[in-house]
């Protein structure tokens, strides 16, 4: 393993959550001041973010899927009217 290629500033860091409330314990560089204690009554820095993978649409299975086919057909009908217009002229 290589020597010295981390960060010195790499240590433990909470993320906090604000949409679902959930903290998150990982190992960080990001600066901040604000601190906390997590569950093993260590004190660590506390960054709030207000989406993670706890809240995101994507990975809670809230994710809304779009009407595509009625898009693209919409899009056809103005194409054809458009192409239509120009015929004429």
């Amino acid at each position: 393993m290589q020597k010295d290629i981390h960060p010195e500033n790499y240590r433990m860091v909470i993320f906090h959550d604000n949409s679902s409330n959930e903290r998150i314990l990982i190992g960080s560089t990001i600066e901040t001041d604000a601190t906390d204690t997590w569950t093993d009554g260590n004190e660590y820095p506390l960054v709030q973010v207000d989406v993670t993978s706890a809240s995101h649409p994507f990975y809670t299975g809230q994710e809304k899927v779009m009407d595509t086919a009625g898009r693209v057909d919409r899009f056809k009908q103005r194409m054809a009217k458009a192409g239509a217009r120009t015929k004429k002229a």
